[in-house]
């Protein structure tokens, strides 16, 4: 036996599926933003390594400058050191020099008195100098003999020593001839006195009345 179903078949409901990813335009505008953003931060921090490198070259820049500046005054300090000791050095020149000269101007008297006391008649002096120990003279006679008689005349006296006659040359002037001699003479310096010592002075002593 056959059967026909004349109803309506139900309808059935037919369901969309539901997407489970993203859509592709969001992937994208998504990479795309993660993209800006590594950018940003990149140059971000380029831009942050730039500003330390410049700071860091100002900083070095400033030391310079200031190492540059200290050397600049201790070069000055250098140079002034360096002209104090030669100010000290010419005025402890000064010193001795003038110390020489005291100590040695008792001797020089006493060198011009002996010399004047022992030189002949017709001969004469044109230079003298004395450097603490050797006197130059430098002078003129009529003879050889006059100054033969000059040198012994010098070696007896007790402040010189044995004469050295250095040359001895005929000279000519206004017709009249003479010799010009040169001589060196050791001086003896005669030793100072030793000084006394001072005695203590003696104190009053207080006396007392019974």
């Amino acid at each position: 036996m056959i059967r026909i179903n004349l109803l309506k078949p139900e309808a059935k409901e037919v369901r969309e599926p539901v997407p489970t990813g993203l859509p592709r335009e969001a992937k994208e505008r998504k990479k795309a933003s993660i993209g800006t953003i590594i950018f940003l931060l990149l140059l971000v921090s380029l831009a942050g390594y730039y500003f330390y490198q410049h700071w860091e070259m100002q900083k070095e820049k400033e030391l310079i400058a200031q190492a540059q500046q200290e050397k600049n005054q201790l070069q000055y300090v250098v140079a002034k050191l360096d002209e104090l000791k030669m100010q000290k050095a010419n005025l402890e020149m000064k010193i001795n020099l003038i110390t020489q000269l005291k100590n040695n101007q008792d001797i020089a008297v006493k060198i011009m008195d002996e010399i004047n006391r022992r030189i002949p008649d017709f001969v004469w002096l044109q230079e003298a100098s004395f450097d603490g120990q050797t006197l130059k003279i430098k002078g003129g006679a009529i003879s050889n003999n006059l100054i033969a008689d000059f040198i012994t005349n010098l070696q007896r006296s007790e402040t010189f020593g044995q004469v050295n006659l250095i040359d001895s040359t005929q000279r000519s002037q206004g017709g009249v001839v003479y010799l010009e001699f040169n001589m060196t003479v050791p001086v003896i310096k005669p030793e100072l006195p030793a000084a006394k010592p001072v005695a203590p002075k003696a104190t009053p002593q207080s006396t007392t009345r019974r």
